[in-house]
């Protein structure tokens, strides 16, 4: 590898090492404009360049003219630090992943409520005590003759919209 010319023996990157950095900015980059304004609220990128031109590719749809736009944002990334970005990233993802398996746990308790009845509902009372075993035993009730009757599972929405708040007032 060649010297840097500093005399100290340090090497530089490889011109193929250079590229794969740039490629994996891009790609940071990319990942960041995908996210919602909220969501890239949370990130702490201080550059209002960037923050510009990341909101600006959403609404790019010419593939060439998105391609030119992500090298811009690979070319201000080289401004800045990508290890805060990456991992605000991370954990913003690991919350979204989190909040999934929340809700498809919900989602098959709710099930389990709907097929097997009072020994789902007894599960539910365990964990969450406060829980209204009438209105689980009405909602599993209704779900049953609305599909006897082949009607919409507007008692299963209810059900599941119930088991959320359960949830939502133990997490607070």
């Amino acid at each position: 590898m060649p010297d840097n010319g500093n005399g100290s023996g340090e090497s530089l990157p490889s011109k193929s090492e250079l590229k794969r950095r740039m490629t994996a900015r891009q790609d940071l980059g990319e990942a960041l404009a995908q996210l919602g304004e909220r969501q890239l609220a949370r990130i702490p990128i201080e550059d209002p360049r960037l923050l510009d031109a990341l909101r600006e590719l959403r609404g790019i749809r010419s593939n060439s003219a998105r391609r030119r736009h992500l090298q811009y944002i690979g070319r201000l990334m080289r401004e800045v630090d990508p290890e805060p970005l990456e991992r605000a990233l991370r954990d913003l993802q690991g919350q979204q992943r989190g909040a999934a398996e929340a809700f498809h746990r919900l989602e098959a308790l709710r099930d389990q409520v709907l097929e097997q009845g009072d020994p789902a509902i007894e599960r539910v009372m365990r964990q969450w005590p406060s829980a209204d075993r009438q209105q689980l035993r009405q909602l599993a009730l209704q779900h049953r003759r609305e599909t006897a009757r082949g009607k919409p599972p507007a008692a299963s929405r209810r059900l599941f919209r119930y088991l959320r708040q359960l949830q939502e007032e133990s997490e607070s």
